[in-house]
């Protein structure tokens, strides 16, 4: 039972919920029946049928509606004596800046990607607003408290970076499955449905496979008055069959590693021109257009295919696309949520799997790890929810000794499933709220301002409206205040070379970074370099500082209760937490969340359980 105390605060607290999908819907639910009457929501997404399975305020008639307004509705029929204020918008948009916030006592954080809620975790410290931060995925939860002056801020420990992988890994070396997927999705997709102005690594393969007489017939572009079956049976035999012998003609690369197989049609489907023999063509369209397994008889998406069934796919998949979308060709975009595109994905995929001797999978396994899939439990959400709400009350009442941030386990450790640890102090060396200095290695002469703003002030530091300085003298600047002729010279710094700009940028030149909606600022210290390894470094710059320091060993401490299942996101091993898949972006609304694994520690800091001492889990996670 509340205390008289806990009860005043809940009746007179005004609270902020950004976030209205799987933690969304169980907190506005639980705030309400605990007693709260006055909140206010924000959530830019509409309802999606995959969000039905665990979104309990949604009903099938709402798909297509904004999260916010439909669950302030459904609360207020239970509990119409609530206040409840809906804002179908982006948090990021300029109405919610630091005086919006200012008008409630506490944030409550349900968002699905890392930029949105470093923006929110800006906006609360320059607010001095307290902010919970949650998130979730499959069995696994996380509850923190973020308090200025008090508790580090959310950006007090540097988030792992997202996973990548050499492009020559992905092109010719295959040997995980991931990388196959890769491959499909982003060259095999890109080059046959995308921009084909970009530059791809499938055109230069192919040319290389190509004899010159053959270089006349392009062998990715469909020709005027071919069938779209023929084409697609001539992609099938030079993206599986030449391009593979061509890579094999490279001996050296073959010593010490299984050699691919090349696949063509006429020897895995001998009879397929019988089978697609006007199929799609004249314009002519399946019973089912919007998946190629239906129209083929493929009912169960959790087995895996044979490379039969996968070459029709593939091709199916191709016809399908060419019939339904043909108008957006060239414009198409690889979307986790298209049916037709996930299947075009998992049958290339799972055909150069075939061809390098990489295990195929079901088109469940691989739809998850081109979305970055892990399975949702809807009764992880709730437990969430309700650790934020006591988090709330505790912060309500300025009880903040018993402030907790609190682990939700998928196994018992010391036969705990919710493992509580103290928040811990401020990072001396966050950028955020500390203001340390930054590092930013560059070509002063090669690199533009562009490549800077882009890749280092909005993509890595999320500055969403930046102003960057050298001493006195604005470089550049966003905003619709702006007269016409400096907007024209701030954009024209952009194309041009840091030494060649009007104030040049070179080694140990300092850069002073605004963003003046989320009250925040940093420096970079400019350190000039000539070369990087495009492979490791393909941004050509290298952001460093002491926050963004890698751990030693001793830091990187056990996540208890043991390694996670579904998606392999985290995979404890021999003592040390091993981070697989941690990239932080919206995640598939089936199934959900994103898990992003923050291993830290500093040896000057002290939790009271001795053990918890010796073994910390930072575990940071998103639902939606």
């Amino acid at each position: 039972m509340a205390s008289a105390e806990e009860l005043a605060a809940i009746k007179k607290a005004k609270i902020l919920m950004v976030g209205a999908g799987g933690i969304g819907c169980e907190l506005l639910k639980t705030l309400v029946l605990t007693g709260f009457r006055d909140i206010h929501l924000i959530d830019m997404d509409t309802i999606e049928v995959s969000n039905l399975n665990r979104q309990f305020l949604f009903r099938k008639h709402h798909v297509g509606q904004s999260k916010a307004k439909v669950a302030r509705e459904a609360v207020l029929k239970f509990r119409p004596d609530v206040n409840i204020v809906a804002y179908h918008a982006n948090v990021k948009s300029t109405e919610f800046n630091v005086e919006f916030f200012q008008n409630f006592h506490v944030v409550l954080n349900g968002l699905d990607n890392l930029d949105a809620r470093r923006h929110v975790n800006r906006l609360c410290l320059a607010a001095g607003v307290p902010l919970v931060e949650s998130g979730t995925t499959g069995y696994l939860g996380q509850v923190t408290v973020h308090i200025k002056g008090k508790t580090e801020c959310y950006e007090c420990q540097p988030k792992p970076a997202p996973k990548t992988y050499p492009i020559c890994t992905i092109t010719s070396t295959p040997s995980k499955p991931v990388h196959c997927v890769v491959w499909a999705k982003e060259l095999a997709f890109t080059r046959l449905f995308g921009d084909k102005n970009q530059a791809n690594d499938l055109d230069s393969q192919t040319k290389e496979a190509s004899s010159a007489s053959e270089q006349q017939v392009l062998p990715l572009e469909l020709q005027e008055g071919e069938s779209v079956a023929s084409f697609a049976f001539r992609v099938f035999d030079y993206v599986f069959g030449h391009n593979i012998e061509a890579a094999l003609k490279n001996e050296d690369a073959w010593k010490s590693r299984r050699k691919p197989v090349p696949l063509y049609l006429n020897k895995i489907l001998p009879n397929i021109a019988e089978e697609f023999k006007g199929s799609c063509e004249n314009g002519a369209r399946p019973e089912n257009s919007c998946s190629a397994m239906s129209v083929l008889g493929l009912k169960n998406p959790q087995e895996v295919w044979s490379i039969e069934d996968n070459a029709r796919v593939f091709l199916k998949s191709i016809e399908i696309l060419y019939a339904t979308k043909s108008k957006a060709i060239g414009t198409l975009v690889f979307d986790k949520d298209d049916q037709l595109a996930v299947e075009f994905v998992s049958a290339a995929a799972n055909i150069r799997s075939y061809s390098f001797g990489i295990p195929m999978l079901s088109l469940f396994d691989l739809k998850g790890i081109a979305g970055n899939i892990v399975h949702a439990i809807a009764t992880t959400n709730a437990i969430i929810a309700g650790l934020i709400v006591l988090e709330a009350i505790k912060i309500l009442t300025s009880d903040f000794n018993h402030s907790r941030m609190t682990y939700c386990l998928e196994h018992p450790s010391k036969k705990l499933l919710l493992m509580p640890v103290e928040p811990f102090e401020p990072n001396s060396s966050c950028y955020v709220c500390s203001q340390t200095p930054l590092s930013l290695e560059v070509n002063t002469s090669k690199s533009k301002l562009r490549d800077v703003v882009e890749k280092i002030v909005k993509a890595k530091l999320s500055v969403h409206s930046p102003v960057i300085m050298q001493g006195s003298n604005i470089l550049y600047e966003t905003g619709e205040d702006l007269e016409k002729d400096m907007v024209l010279l701030y954009t024209s710094n952009l194309d041009k070379f840091l030494v060649d700009l009007p104030t040049p940028i070179t080694n140990g030149t300092v850069l002073s970074v605004e963003d003046f909606q989320q009250e925040f600022s940093c420096n970079l210290h400019i350190k000039h370099r000539d070369e990087f390894d495009e492979e490791k470094e393909p941004d050509g710059m290298i952001l460093t500082g002491k926050w963004l320091t890698s751990q030693t060993p001793e830091q990187q401490l056990n996540v208890p209760g043991g390694p996670t299942e579904g998606n392999n996101v985290v995979e404890a091993v021999a003592g040390e937490t091993k981070t697989i898949n941690d990239e932080l972006q919206e995640v598939d609304g089936d199934f959900a969340e994103i898990l992003e694994v923050n291993t830290v520690a500093d040896k000057k800091r002290k939790i009271q359980d001795e053990e918890q001492a010796q073994k910390r889990m930072r575990v940071s996670l998103d639902e939606r």
